[in-house]
């Protein structure tokens, strides 16, 4: 390499390791476990009917997965994850469509099972 060459990898003029032109400098994201958890619990309320379609929103303050009945309606729950929120009550919460907060914690798996009630048999 020749005096004033640099390495394709490194940044180049004030960029930051890993940024795009564009794109803002931290969004809060789900890591691969959350999503893996949060894509099982879908999986499963498609295959019962209950479920159609999500998005998943990044943005600066916190990570959206938003569940839908039909892609053409608002969302019937959102699972976010809200790390200002870490400290305090809780990461993550699911909130349903009127924007009550269902169940809140530090725990995804938790807070997940107020949507993952499984139905059981009563004998009597």
């Amino acid at each position: 390499m020749s005096l004033g060459e640099t390495e394709p990898s490194q940044p180049r003029g004030g960029e930051s390791p890993g940024s795009r032109p564009g794109a803002p400098d931290h969004q809060v994201t789900f890591d691969r476990c959350e999503l893996d958890r949060i894509l099982r619990l879908y999986g499963r309320k498609v295959a019962d009917g209950e479920w159609r379609d999500y998005a998943i929103d990044f943005m600066r303050d916190r990570a959206v997965f938003s569940v839908f009945r039909r892609a053409a309606e608002y969302p019937i729950y959102r699972i976010e994850k809200n790390p200002r929120q870490a400290r305090r009550q809780g990461a993550y919460s699911v909130i349903s469509a009127t924007g009550l907060i269902m169940r809140r914690g530090h725990e995804l798996e938790r807070v997940l099972r107020v949507l993952d009630k499984k139905l059981s048999v009563v004998a009597g």
